[in-house]
């Protein structure tokens, strides 16, 4: 059995450790896990507390998937609803569809009775304002938000932390693997940006036979590359868990143009050896929480960097 977490994840391993403890399934296991990230308003990129988009708006995104049958569920900018995972869980378990976003995701989630939630914090509100005087002229200000808006996206882009994910990844009792994430994503993007933490291949994969994986940071660049699905791809043709995220690494290192930054893989092969790569340093310790059967404790690990790719903005520039 095998835990796998991002550093977001470490308020939530506590829980998805009790779970797979008690032989819940890996479903079960990652979704208790990002629920107690999603609740914590002291984790600033997901779920309340997060920061809003240029809107003023917190919108959340989340996907899970099951690596047994390959089935996933996702939503997208799912406003006031506090656990964005367990509606995309329930997306996967009650429609014919993979994926809500918007209004649809909002519609469901009521339908089926989430549990809804003021998702901006005034911690978050006083930040979004004081974003807005610092960046924005008090011409434009002063007809905000019904201006253009998408120049302030390139600002916020600037400034970006590039994170916003909490990822789990997830071996049971029976061998099976799940992938979940949930994110509030880019503060004070674009309306209606998906990043890619609930687009399936991107953000996250999982198929039992091969492995596991799931990014965190700059998920333009992950979508583009498809960089989940590749790393599962890899170990299918024979590649070992590092190799895989190795290789996705080159991937990502391809990429010209457009918002080119850090990215973190996190991947499991199919016995749960675990592999956690970053692309750049980051200027700050990336780091993750590794549980595994017969472990006393819950480990608490440094990413290891690709040190052999060109550095941060050497293949492309903001715009």
């Amino acid at each position: 059995m095998t835990i796998l977490a991002n550093c977001e994840g470490r308020v939530g391993m506590d829980a998805a450790r009790q779970a797979l403890l008690a032989g819940r399934p890996g479903l079960d296991v990652a979704e208790a896990g990002i629920r107690e990230v999603e609740s914590d308003v002291n984790v600033k990129s997901v779920g309340r507390g997060g920061g809003p988009n240029l809107l003023g708006e917190v919108v959340c995104d989340a996907a899970i998937m099951d690596g047994r049958t390959l089935k996933a569920g996702s939503v997208g900018s799912l406003r006031q609803f506090l656990h964005a995972v367990s509606v995309a869980r329930q997306v996967m378990e009650r429609l014919p569809h993979v994926m809500l976003v918007g209004d649809g995701a909002h519609r469901f989630a009521g339908e089926i009775g989430a549990e809804k939630a003021e998702m901006l914090t005034d911690e978050q509100r006083q930040k979004h304002e004081q974003w807005l005087r610092e960046h924005v002229p008090a011409d434009v200000l002063a007809g905000w938000p019904n201006v253009p808006l998408a120049e302030w996206t390139w600002v916020s882009g600037k400034d970006y932390a590039s994170g916003g994910t909490t990822t789990f990844l997830i071996r049971d009792a029976e061998g099976n693997i799940t992938a979940g994430t949930s994110t509030s994503g880019w503060a004070r993007s674009y309306p209606g940006r998906l990043g890619d933490s609930p687009i399936i291949g991107a953000g996250l994969y999982a198929d039992n036979r091969y492995g596991a994986c799931a990014c965190t940071h700059t998920g333009e660049m992950t979508i583009r590359a498809g960089t989940s699905r590749a790393v599962v791809s890899y170990m299918k043709a024979g590649a070992s868990v590092r190799e895989a995220c190795l290789e996705a690494m080159r991937d990502l290192a391809s990429l010209e143009g457009g918002q080119l930054g850090p990215v973190v893989i996190h991947a499991i092969d199919r016995g749960g050896e675990p592999c956690v790569l970053t692309t750049h340093e980051l200027g700050f310790p990336s780091s993750y929480f590794l549980w595994r059967e017969g472990a006393q404790d819950v480990a608490h690990e440094q990413a290891e960097v690709a040190r052999s790719l060109p550095p941060q903005g050497g293949t492309g520039d903001m715009r």
